[in-house]
C-alpha cells in the first residue's frame, strides 16, 4: 500500500465516524518505513479533517510504520498493546493519543 492510498483509507474510515461531541483533537501520523509519510487528523466544530501536512499546534504526534497502522485503523491491533510493545510512539499528550484511538474505534 502506498501512502496516497493509506490516506485514502484514513479518509473514507473518518466519513463514518461522529465526532459531534467531541472536542477539539489535533493528532499528527508520522508513518514510518519504504512507503513513508505524514499527515493530520483534525477534530474541530464537530468536523472531521485529514490533510498530508505536519500539525504544528498538535495535541500529540503517532509514529508507526505502515503494516501495525493499517493493523491499528482496521481493529486488528489494540492501540493500548502497540503502545506497550513499542509499535507505537506517542509524542506529546498520551490521553490526547488515547482518545484518538477511540475515534478511530467507532
Amino acid at each position: 500500500m502506498t501512502f496516497d492510498e493509506l490516506l485514502t483509507k484514513v479518509r473514507e474510515k473518518a466519513s463514518d465516524v461522529d465526532v459531534s461531541g467531541a472536542d477539539f483533537l489535533a493528532v499528527q501520523v508520522n508513518i514510518t518505513g519504504k512507503d513513508s509519510g505524514v499527515f493530520y487528523v483534525e477534530v474541530k466544530d464537530g468536523k472531521i479533517n485529514i490533510e498530508p501536512y505536519e500539525y504544528n499546534d498538535r495535541n500529540c504526534a503517532l509514529t508507526m510504520n505502515m503494516t501495525n497502522f493499517n493493523k491499528l485503523i482496521d481493529g486488528k491491533l489494540d492501540p493500548i498493546l502497540a503502545y506497550t510493545t513499542g509499535k507505537l510512539k506517542v509524542d506529546g499528550d498520551t490521553g490526547k493519543a488515547l482518545e484518538f484511538s477511540k475515534i478511530l474505534k467507532k
